[in-house]
């Protein structure tokens, strides 16, 4: 990979982080908001349900952010490209695909497969 896929990706992922905070702090000012008082259990049940849904996206998107600081870091350490399991190149089709990646393909596919077997 050269440097400028390198700075292409890192630049992907410093954008990626960014939004997903600023979504992040968005949940949380709206969930804080008190003008969301409804008498009605049919309408408190609903908010409710939303707010779980809204949590659980909101959880799997703070994964995602550690995911993104650590291959920032992976990047900035030199690391980033390289599969944690084999050693070998991921490509760069991959990397720009799903850039927080630490498998190649090949590697990801064994990993899958042994999921469904145990």
């Amino acid at each position: 990979m050269d440097h400028t896929q390198l700075e292409e990706l890192k630049k992907t992922l410093q954008e990626q982080l960014e939004t997903l905070q600023r979504d992040a702090g968005r949940t949380v000012t709206e969930m804080t908001d008190e003008k969301t008082n409804f008498p009605d259990p049919t309408d408190r049940a609903s908010l409710e349900s939303d707010r779980n849904f809204e949590l659980r996206i909101r959880d799997r998107e703070r994964k995602l952010i550690l995911k993104i600081r650590e291959a920032l870091e992976r990047i900035e350490d030199g690391d980033f490209g390289v599969c944690e399991s084999c050693g070998e190149d991921i490509s760069v089709a991959r990397l720009k695909a799903r850039p927080v990646t630490t498998l190649c393909i090949d590697c990801k596919t064994e990993q899958e497969r042994q999921e469904k077997i145990g």
